[in-house]
């Protein structure tokens, strides 16, 4: 606030002398184009050797006097001293029109006298006609605007510091409430909003952003916190049962059935190990933008693959007609397939059945592939369609330790299938009951043909993430 009335009053400081500077220049101007208009009249005069005497000039403060080479005075005005040139003659140049200050006492006037020289006369008989005008005039204006400006400019910082002062403290007032917010939130570390001024301007939109910034801060924390929640949730059930196996072997002793104990343990084992991958798995993803555009990959040979892992029946595979190429990590690929035949597999009572075709016409004129994994177990209710891609997510009739999976494997999926540039969705067979998930996947054009839609997802189906 100080610095800006400093430079305010500095600014308005130099804009006073240019002020001053520029009125006494075109004052003065004014006086000499006057005195040479009066000098040329005279001028004229003396050049049709008409000069009156005295000579007729307007004003008391103007002297006027015509004199020869040898600086003689040949005619004057009323007023003018007919013996002294105002002028010296070796002060003179014969040949251009002058501007001279002389002192006033040798003219007769008040203050500083500005005196023009005009050439005249003929060159047989060479004349100068002096023109002398008092400055005082031009003086005193200077005087009164500089004594206006002395006066009235202290007034006038002090108005424009007064009226800055309340602009400024009114502009930052919010700014201050906002602080005070972010300190009281910041004291009692948890969770707040910052007052939202009433004023829609600049201060609102930014405290309207900076809540919602502590909005998704906050539920980042809150997911945050039951990820963590969860996961020493899922981490100790194995733990206590490893610590449960070994402490009653310990106390059996000798009649310990090492043989089954040691296959608890590294079934609790396997478990606690595919659990830490998961998380593994899932942090990676959540660290790690997108890689699209990688691939290409052959979904027909992408199943066929996965299928050869499991027995048949329950899996089979329905062969695409051609290849069916989509973008995307092979890997991350294999990993979705693999976790929903690993879910269809657990909850199926005999069939699951992996299909992959070009997606409908009315999915941007077949610009992504589906691909489906279908199941004849019990199926997921729709209100939980959505839930089941939550991380943790385990339906009642699935927490069971034999069902095994602790809630992450659908998680996963979503994240890999997010990060494809695809979507998934659950649906009911339309044969017969189960479930269906259906994933489609981004295509590429296969030899000979050209992509049709752009890369921005596809449009009806519920997005993976």
């Amino acid at each position: 606030m100080a610095i800006g009335v400093f430079g305010l009053t500095v600014g308005l400081a130099l804009g006073g002398v240019v002020l001053l500077g520029a009125l006494g220049y075109v004052l003065q101007r004014t006086v000499d184009t006057e005195a040479f208009r009066t000098a040329d009249a005279v001028a004229l005069l003396a050049a049709e050797d008409a000069l009156p005497d005295p000579l007729p000039v307007a004003g008391g403060q103007v002297r006027v006097q015509v004199i020869d080479a040898q600086g003689r005075i040949r005619a004057a005005s009323i007023d003018a001293d007919r013996l002294v040139p105002m002028v010296r003659p070796e002060r003179l140049d014969r040949d251009r029109r002058q501007r001279l200050e002389v002192p006033a006492e040798r003219v007769g006037l008040v203050g500083p006298v500005r005196v023009v020289a005009v050439p005249a006369g003929t060159a047989a008989d060479p004349l100068t006609v002096l023109v002398a005008r008092s400055m005082a005039d031009v003086r005193h204006s200077t005087h009164v605007a500089r004594t206006i400006l002395l006066v009235a400019f202290p007034l006038l910082v002090a108005v424009l510091a007064g009226v800055a002062w309340r602009v400024v403290g009114a502009t930052l007032r919010p700014v201050e409430a906002l602080r005070r917010g972010a300190e009281e939130i910041t004291g009692r570390a948890g969770t707040g909003r910052l007052p939202v001024p009433a004023s829609a301007d600049e201060i609102h939109r930014l405290a309207v952003t900076l809540n919602g910034m502590l909005g998704r801060l906050e539920s980042g924390r809150a997911r945050q916190r039951a990820f963590v929640s969860d996961a020493a949730h899922e981490l100790r059930s194995p733990l206590t049962n490893i610590r449960t196996e070994l402490e009653v072997a310990q106390r059996l002793a000798e009649r310990t059935d090492w043989t089954a104990v040691t296959a608890n343990l590294l079934a609790d084992t396997d478990r606690l190990s595919r659990l830490v991958d998961d998380l593994l798995l899932l942090a990676r993803l959540d660290e790690t933008p997108p890689a699209r555009g990688t691939g290409p990959v052959e979904l027909g040979a992408l199943l066929t693959e996965v299928a050869a892992r499991y027995p048949s029946p329950p899996v089979r595979v329905a062969p695409p007609p051609g290849p069916l190429w989509t973008g995307g990590n092979a890997d991350e690929l294999r990993r979705v397939l693999a976790n929903l035949v690993d879910n269809a597999v657990r909850h199926a009572y005999g069939s699951v059945v992996l299909t992959a075709e070009a997606a409908p016409d009315r999915q941007r004129d077949g610009a992504y592939h589906l691909v489906t994994v279908t199941d004849d177990g019990p199926g997921i209710p729709v209100a939980d369609r959505e839930r089941v891609f939550g991380r943790f997510t385990r339906l009642d009739d699935g927490r069971g330790r034999d069902d095994g999976g602790a809630g992450l494997g659908l998680a996963i999926v979503w994240e890999l299938v997010r990060r494809a540039g695809g979507s998934i969705s659950l649906a009911d067979p339309e044969d017969r009951p189960g479930l269906r998930v259906r994933l489609l996947l981004p295509a590429l054009p296969t030899e000979g043909q050209e992509p049709t839609a752009d890369a921005e997802g596809p449009q009806g189906m519920w997005p993976a993430g």
